[in-house]
């Protein structure tokens, strides 16, 4: 049996990282606004990690808002929900943010429905067991909301023989620019606590445990004043770091346990959930409310006007942009995530998916692309790894298409966050070479299946 340490109010941090500028004054006192309805909305069938939708609607049927459009397509998988009324106009092949064409599902949005959506009365979560629970969430089409589109279901599924101790809400929002989980812990810290309670008691766990970092002082407070004495939970401040929002990192920062390779989490008896999964599970629970919107930071020097916004899924991303008075005429690039690990937007024509945290545009400014220099082995990339592996092999492997030598090296247990290229003095590339590696291991695989 693991035995974790003792919490503290404060842990100290993870080893490694870097510290870039937080960049979040723009948007971190803007209230959270709703976008208006548009006319159509794409939702594509593989906005997780997993096996995607399977479509369940065809061309010229009508949908109510919250109606179920995709069952799963496995365990490793979620439905999928209409997140407007309308007809659907389409099954097909559409292109999504990164440039790629998926199966998705075209809706066009009745312009006179209410758009009130078709949700019921609170859902009786306290009479489940932990098997109905796990298939209400899959249902309710709910993944990890902090970019990874993890499906919340399989988290809670602890194998036989292995305990949960520890519910960990990440709260740290480490990316630059992005407020969206700052905002909901600010405004929403009662359907906050109230889904870790539910999440907490299906787990059996000990205690919830709330990690947010110290550049949200509001948002701490927030939460804190809706604690009651003797309630499991507790918020613990920490450092402002990135990638302290990483599972790994912040459960070494809170608990100075160290995930060791290969394993899981719930190897050392914690659960892991960012902020927006848990108000996702609390509004399903409270008043049947699948998941068919999320809250999207709209920021960055190229944005007319920055938001946090509640957008419906499917929603082009040209839209949101237009209701924040649309891009600078010196706008170079528009972004889908954060800065450091988010992925430039092939198109704005490209649907609002699960995992869009942000819409970041900007500038020369911020793209104009540093001269390249060769490597000079200064080991800055090694000192910047919060997984002690060895960025600058992986880059040079990967120029020289050796991707299977990269396994050799555990380039699988790179989360590419971003902090070789961040801390290189040779503008080197390197978390960019990392991924084309991956993406070609990841090819060859599917091809010899």
């Amino acid at each position: 049996m693991i035995n974790l340490n003792p919490l503290s109010l404060f842990s100290g941090s993870f080893r490694h990282g870097v510290h870039p500028e937080h960049l979040k004054a723009q948007t971190q006192d803007l209230p959270i606004q709703r976008v208006p309805f548009g006319s159509n909305y794409v939702m594509p069938l593989g906005q997780h990690i997993g096996v995607p939708c399977k479509p369940m609607v065809k061309k010229g049927q009508r949908v109510r808002r919250g109606e179920q459009i995709a069952s799963a397509g496995g365990f490793v998988s979620i439905a999928l929900h209409s997140p407007v009324t309308g007809v659907v106009k389409e099954v097909g092949e559409f292109r999504t943010f990164d440039g790629n064409f998926s199966q998705a599902i075209e809706i066009e949005a009745d312009a006179f429905a209410t758009q009130e959506p078709n949700i019921g009365p609170a859902i009786d979560w306290e009479s489940m067991n932990i098997e109905q629970f796990i298939q209400a969430v899959q249902g309710a089409g709910i993944v990890g909301l902090g970019g990874a589109t993890f499906p919340a279901h399989v988290k809670f599924s602890i194998p036989e023989g292995q305990r949960i101790r520890y519910l960990l809400i990440n709260g740290a929002e480490c990316e630059p620019y992005l407020t969206n989980d700052h905002r909901l812990m600010l405004e929403r810290p009662d359907a906050l606590l109230m889904g870790a309670e539910i999440v907490r008691q299906k787990l059996g766990a000990e205690e919830t445990v709330i990690g947010v970092e110290l550049n949200k002082p509001e948002a701490i407070e927030a939460i804190k004043a809706r604690i009651q004495p003797g309630d499991p939970v507790r918020v613990v401040s920490l450092e402002a770091k990135y990638p302290q929002g990483a599972e790994k990192m912040i459960i070494k920062t809170i608990f100075d346990r160290e995930v060791p390779a290969g394993q899981l989490p719930r190897d050392v008896e914690v659960n892991v959930n960012n902020v927006s999964t848990i108000v996702a599970i609390a509004d399903y629970f409270d008043h049947g409310m699948p998941l068919i919107e999320r809250i999207v930071t709209v920021s960055g020097p190229g944005v007319g006007y920055p938001a946090n916004l509640i957008v419906p899924l499917g929603t082009p991303v040209r839209e949101v942009l237009k209701f924040c008075g649309g891009l600078k005429d010196e706008t170079m690039e528009v972004i889908m995530g954060g800065p450091m690990m988010g992925r430039p937007i092939a198109s704005l024509d490209a649907p609002v998916v699960k995992g869009c945290s942000g819409i970041l545009a900007f500038t020369e400014g911020q793209t104009l692309k540093r001269k390249e220099f060769p490597c000079i082995r200064c080991g800055r990339c090694v000192e910047a790894c919060p997984y002690f592996l060895n960025p600058a092999r992986f880059a040079r492997l990967s120029r020289a298409r050796m991707f299977e030598e990269m396994k050799d090296y555990f380039v699988f247990d790179c989360v590419e966050c971003g902090c070789c290229t961040f801390a290189c003095p040779s503008a080197i590339p390197i978390v960019q070479l990392i991924r084309t590696g991956k993406d070609q291991l990841r090819n060859t695989q599917a091809s010899a299946k």
